[in-house]
């Protein structure tokens, strides 16, 4: 029979304010099989250990039950308990008799009484364990970051610097992401090119950096340590090897299209580059738009390209490589203000929040002047916060960053036309440093602050109007302005379904990236090796997004330089003389751990990518597909003993 030894922890008065610890562990110590049952005020800590260890030594335990919180929590610290002591950790069971008993309930009889039945079920079970091992895999000594904005331009520089080579793909021409169309940065007012420009520069200077620019992740198979990523270089229809980036192309393109980087302001060329910092600073052809690829005719580009360097037959390249990490860091997009009562696509003089950093910047469609659709300058700016966001029709979620860069947009509007600036807002949230003392400085400079969200943009007499309910003076007001400049919410780019799906990324409700863990493990994802950093995660400003890219870097330095990883015994495996081969179990799992062998009839399990979840053993209806240390035996031990107490 096993020797069981059963651990109650107290964990302050988080389990013992609400369950009778001393009544649970005399409950334990009657249960067949259990030689010592003992409780503590914290057996996660060092003195807690060290209890188990010496039981297993001097009492001979070859089974361990603790009764404390959930196992994703401390069952690690738990197993390299026994493991310190010469026992298998996987003969460990937890009870969690704190998430499931004390935090959801205030009835102490009740708690305990539940406490009780958990830890049979935990006893009963931990008799059916089996030792189980570990194995390693090497680790690719290169990483993928996805994204060229500012978190993965940090996370690409800082694994460079680390020693390690490193790809970075970003989808548009050129990297920089949202940060390199902003005109200055809160609370320092630094300019945001100047402060950005040389990362990218870095970028592409950097002997460990490979950029992919102009390019997707089409596919990504394997797992962590060895993720084989096949990337798709986009048809640039220009030569990278033979442009030198003279301009002559694109000056003498005859054709224009709406401007994406001045969000539709101003006009570019058919063939052009982003912006005048571009990295790279070679020419992109939009082809959809393109009158050579539209009908043939036209060809200018290519007739005077002193270099010969415009191809039109290009054609799409795809690229495999292997690494042992990725990073996504694919950043977000802005709430469409066109969808509310707020004017936006109506009324010309309705701005959003990035048109105005465009219309501000010196290299702008207006060269830095603000002005209205006539020309003249503004005499009364309103900017709206919230636009988007705190909004049940909308978005319920705080954008974090609206009130800082709409107090910024504030500061700049006052500047740049001297006009009087009203901010409606629902309350003001400075939480960073220097935060507050530039909210301060910008009430100083004369900005007017109505509390209350801009309800409706409407025209009156050749003006905007702000509708409003003040809810400082009580009242309903009508505010007549020139220009009006909205805050819209920060939202997930509009492929992170696509993006989640070949990254095995969770989604939050919201539509971000879902992190392993909110306070724990913000950076790390469901998936071993995948991390994520910057707005796909959630709204952040630049200080936040720059660390997160640090951040991620770190954990995958931490990975590339152990050179192994170690995979988990706590996988699927099929009993192939049982399985038929329906591939019912193919198509729900969830990190596509699962193939069809066609030459023997019968799925396969990679146990490097399963985690062991078990959705695939409720789908086998042969009974063929089973989970170690989650086996049917085990399982209804456990279910049998908690009904029967």
């Amino acid at each position: 029979m096993a020797r069981i030894g059963v651990y109650v922890c107290h964990c302050g008065t988080n389990i013992a304010g609400t369950v009778d610890v001393a009544a649970v562990r005399e409950f334990a110590a009657a249960l067949p099989g259990v030689v010592v049952a003992r409780d503590y005020q914290y057996m996660c800590s060092d003195p807690g250990q060290d209890l188990i260890r010496k039981d297993i030594t001097d009492l001979g335990l070859d089974r361990v039950v603790v009764a404390s919180c959930s196992p994703r929590m401390h069952e690690p610290t738990f197993r390299r308990a026994l493991e310190s002591a010469h026992l298998n950790g996987y003969l460990l069971e937890m009870a969690n008799i704190r998430e499931h008993c004390s935090w959801v309930t205030t009835d102490m009889p009740a708690a305990t009484r539940k406490a009780k039945a958990l830890v049979a079920g935990a006893v009963r079970r931990v008799a059916l364990h089996e030792p189980l091992e570990e194995r390693y895999a090497d680790v690719t000594p290169q990483a993928l970051v996805v994204g060229g904005g500012i978190a993965g331009i940090e996370a690409a520089l800082k694994i460079a610097d680390g020693g390690f080579r490193v790809h970075l793909v970003e989808k548009e021409p050129s990297i920089g992401g949202q940060m390199a169309k902003l005109d200055k940065t809160f609370p320092t007012l630094d300019c945001s090119a100047c402060i950005l420009t040389p990362k990218m520069v870095a970028v592409a200077q950097h002997p460990n950096i490979v950029l992919h620019t102009y390019s997707e992740v089409e596919k990504v198979d394997g797992f962590v340590g060895n993720f084989r990523v096949t990337i798709r270089h986009k048809a640039r229809s220009v030569d990278m090897q033979k442009c030198t980036g003279c301009g002559t192309c694109w000056s003498k393109c005859p054709y224009t299209a709406p401007n994406e980087f001045d969000e539709g302001l101003g006009k570019r060329k058919l063939i052009y580059i982003p912006f005048p910092q571009a990295v790279p600073n070679k020419p992109v052809i939009d082809r959809e738009r393109c009158v050579r690829f539209q009908s043939g005719k036209c060809g200018a580009c290519q007739k005077l390209c002193p270099t010969g360097a415009i191809d039109f037959g290009q054609q799409d390249e795809l690229v495999e490589e292997t690494f042992g990490a990725i990073i996504v860091a694919t950043g977000y997009t802005l709430f469409d203000p066109s969808r509310g009562p707020w004017g936006y696509g109506r009324y010309p003089n309705v701005l959003t929040a990035l048109q105005f950093e465009r219309m501000i910047n010196a290299s702008g469609p207006t060269g830095g002047h603000v002005q209205l659709q006539d020309g003249s300058t503004p005499r009364a700016v309103a900017i709206l916060h919230c636009i988007g966001s705190r909004d049940q029709n909308y978005h319920e979620y705080c954008s974090n960053v609206c009130c800082m860069y709409s107090l910024k947009l504030a500061h700049l509007a006052k500047e740049k036309t001297g006009a009087n600036v009203y901010n409606f807002y629902i309350d003001i949230r400075a939480f960073g440093k220097a935060y507050e003392e530039f909210y301060n400085r910008v009430q100083n400079e004369g900005v007017y602050f109505i509390r209350g969200k801009g309800a409706e943009v409407a025209s009156k007499d050749g003006r905007l109007v702000v509708q409003c309910e003040d809810t400082l003076l009580g009242k309903y007001r009508e505010i007549p302005v020139d220009m009006v400049i909205l805050s819209p919410a920060m939202e997930p780019r509009p492929g992170a379904a696509r993006v989640s799906q070949v990254f095995g990324i969770q989604r939050s409700p919201d539509g971000f990236f879902l992190e392993a863990h909110a306070k724990l493990e913000p950076l790390k994802t469901a998936t071993d090796g995948v991390f994520i950093a910057g707005a796909c995660q959630g709204p952040k400003d630049i200080p936040y997004a720059v660390a997160q890219g640090a951040g991620a870097a770190a954990e995958v330095l931490r990975l590339l330089s152990a050179g192994r990883v170690t995979i988990s015994p706590v996988v699927a495996q099929v009993a192939e003389e049982i399985c038929s081969g329906c591939r019912a179990c193919l198509p729900v799992c969830p990190y596509n751990a699962i193939s069809y062998h066609e030459g023997f009839k019968v799925v396969q399990v990679n146990e490097a990518l399963c985690k062991g979840c078990g959705t695939c053993v409720a789908a086998c209806p042969s009974g063929a597909l089973s989970v170690s240390h989650f086996r049917t035996p085990q399982v209804l031990a456990q279910i049998e003993e908690v009904l029967s107490v």
